[in-house]
């Protein structure tokens, strides 16, 4: 299956739309947002286009192939208005190879023995190897930090490709079982 992956994208409609493009230009067959979906937080700048109500619009079409994880700046009452669970941690299998998905606000309490965790959550892309387990944040599609591109993922089989919203590769590896 094909993944795409993406964080972080705190009420931009704009970068909602990028989302639903890339999924539909890669032929993806599902999504796996890794939380911070409608909500900028009180941290963070108002994103350009903020409008969850159109973000929610956006996402629910996708109900049946998104997998979505609930961030620190998620809501209880987000639920009600999205068609697709939040789910505060999931271990799943992608592609035969064992994951653990979560945003990451909690992620010095980790207790997953998988192979690969995928986590958001710092707005800064990264994969790095840590214990034998491969740690990787796609960054943020909206409101990246430390002078990142707005970026995303996509999961072909193995092959796992970072890439910024103009298309560009960022960073390219495979994940194994």
């Amino acid at each position: 299956m094909k993944y795409l992956i993406f964080s972080d994208l705190h009420g931009s409609s704009a970068s909602a739309e990028i989302i639903a493009k890339k999924f539909n230009e890669f032929s993806c067959d599902k999504m796996i947002c890794l939380g911070d979906v409608l909500y900028h937080g009180p941290r963070n700048d108002l994103p350009d286009n903020y409008n969850p109500k159109l973000v929610i619009s956006i996402l629910n079409q996708y109900q049946d192939k998104i997998i979505c994880l609930k961030g620190n700046c998620d809501a209880e009452v987000d639920q009600m208005v999205l068609l697709f669970p939040l789910s505060n941690q999931l271990d799943i299998n992608l592609n035969g190879v064992a994951c653990h998905l979560e945003h990451g606000h909690h992620l010095d309490e980790l207790k997953s023995q998988a192979k690969v965790i995928f986590y958001g959550h710092t707005h800064v892309a990264v994969i790095t190897k840590n214990n034998g387990q491969l740690f990787i944040n796609p960054g943020s599609i909206t409101i990246p930090k430390n002078n990142t591109k707005r970026s995303y993922l996509i999961l072909d089989e193995k092959v796992l490709t970072l890439y910024d919203i103009d298309d560009n590769i960022l960073s390219q590896t495979s994940i194994e079982a």
